[in-house]
């Protein structure tokens, strides 16, 4: 006899009906998902509604499945914006440390992470639903593949800087810390407005320096390497 699935629920379709290409629609989408951002941080996530998003944006329910079908398609889009701004502030971060110096003190290196690290929680700080839509990332089955896309992206793109740094290390296990370290730091970020009552500077500064430990071991086994030839 064959076993039920775990969780046979299907997931809600996060497809966006159309895309606006008018003012008049894109301003409407735009009232909507401000609307939405608002009742997230009032209601919260298993609250929100399409109706009280509806009622929020002063629309008619047809006048927002034009545009959306579910009240997750509009929290997908939220969290599309938020995951590329993370994304471009993390390309910008890598572009102004190119080439990645391969002499910096560890201190120094702990002080760069830092810096992307409070790019990051700024981000999250500011951006269109804010911390609310950091939590529907986290929260809803459904969005958690976003999140997931964002972290495989950054994590890749680290990996492609260090990979020639560490020769010696095999791509599985270089690919596997480029991954941890981007988890690690985007729970740090979570746990800063998870916790508003901890020192969010001492978090990042932390967190950092973890991130820099972890690798040293890299540049140990390297450096061994070299003085074995």
């Amino acid at each position: 006899m064959p076993s039920r699935p775990i969780d046979a629920t299907p997931m809600p379709d996060l497809s966006k009906k159309q895309t606006p290409v008018q003012k008049r629609s894109i301003d409407t989408v735009e009232t909507i998902l401000s609307a939405a951002a608002l009742l997230l941080g009032e209601v919260g996530i298993e609250r929100l509604s399409t109706n009280l998003i509806c009622a929020r944006a002063g629309l008619t329910p047809p006048a927002l499945y034009r545009y959306f079908p579910n009240k997750y398609a509009v929290l997908k889009e939220l969290g599309v914006r938020m995951m590329e701004r993370m994304n471009a502030a993390y390309i910008a971060w890598v572009k102004a440390s190119h080439p990645m110096p391969t002499q910096d003190t560890p201190e120094q290196q702990a002080d760069r992470l830092r810096q992307i690290q409070e790019v990051t929680n700024d981000i999250a700080r500011n951006c269109l639903g804010g911390v609310w839509v950091l939590r529907a990332l986290r929260a809803v089955p459904a969005l958690q593949q976003l999140r997931l896309e964002s972290h495989n992206f950054v994590a890749e793109r680290s990996f492609q800087e260090i990979r020639g740094h560490y020769p010696h290390t095999s791509d599985t296990e270089l690919r596997l810390a480029t991954r941890l370290a981007v988890e690690v730091m985007y729970s740090a970020t979570e746990m800063v407005f998870d916790e508003p009552g901890l020192d969010d500077n001492l978090i990042n500064r932390e967190i950092a320096d973890m991130v820099v430990r972890y690798f040293a071991k890299f540049a140990e086994r390297e450096a061994a390497l070299a003085a074995a030839n």
